[in-house]
């Protein structure tokens, strides 16, 4: 009787702890987003408010946010006119010519433009044997002429995350050490390299899909 009791409880407790750990899988995600959204909406809230609230006495939290938000889009705008746009280029090769300010402003704008302007450079997932023969890791050809750096035609310029931080590694490989990737997208590859290799590329496709299809027919 006492053995069957020891037995049950070591069952509950099995239970009990994979309960926890199934929780701990559903909650981490969702605690871990709502912290870093709340986290930016703080930070950038933070800029604004006060001044707002100095000035006008007024002072209703997410104010200073929605204020930039309505500041970058009207910029946003601004910059797709004529006339604005060549000003906003004249001060930009202003600020491209200054010393010191050059170095960090047109390394920013490289940065984000990498991303998502006009000069992509993450849109070319591949495969970049790197360390040994039958080492593969996830990058992305980021430049395939490198003669300025007197490195021949045979060599390309590969950009590899790092998993689960913003951070990177640039290597300078042969062309002959890098495949790239033809049947996933260049984000889906980004996810896949910064989550270490532990999102399920296939389900996610297959959820898209699935809510697609009932949108559409909704």
């Amino acid at each position: 009787m006492g053995k069957s009791l020891k037995v049950r409880r070591r069952v509950t407790a099995k239970k009990l702890f994979r309960y926890f750990i199934q929780g701990i899988i559903i909650l981490a995600p969702i605690g871990i987003t709502a912290y870093a959204l709340y986290w930016l909406f703080e930070k950038v809230d933070g800029i604004l408010r006060p001044a707002v609230h100095t000035v006008t006495g007024v002072n209703i939290p997410g104010l200073g946010f929605v204020i930039i938000l309505l500041f970058v889009i009207l910029v946003g705008w601004i910059s797709s006119n004529f006339l604005m746009g060549s000003a906003i280029n004249f001060f930009d090769q202003w600020m491209e010519r200054t010393p010191v300010i050059k170095f960090i402003y047109s390394s920013t704008k490289d940065f984000f433009e990498a991303f998502a302007g006009d000069k992509k450079k993450f849109n070319k997932a591949v495969l970049a044997n790197i360390f040994s023969q039958d080492v593969w890791i996830v990058g992305f050809l980021t430049d395939e002429e490198l003669q300025k750096f007197e490195m021949g035609a045979d060599k390309v310029a590969v950009y590899v995350p790092q998993a689960y931080n913003f951070a990177g590694q640039l290597y300078i490989l042969p062309r002959d050490r890098v495949k790239k990737i033809e049947h996933i997208t260049s984000g889906e590859a980004m996810k896949y390299a910064v989550t270490g290799g532990v999102v399920d590329l296939d389900a996610e496709r297959d959820a898209q899909t699935r809510s697609e299809l009932k949108t559409d027919r909704e």
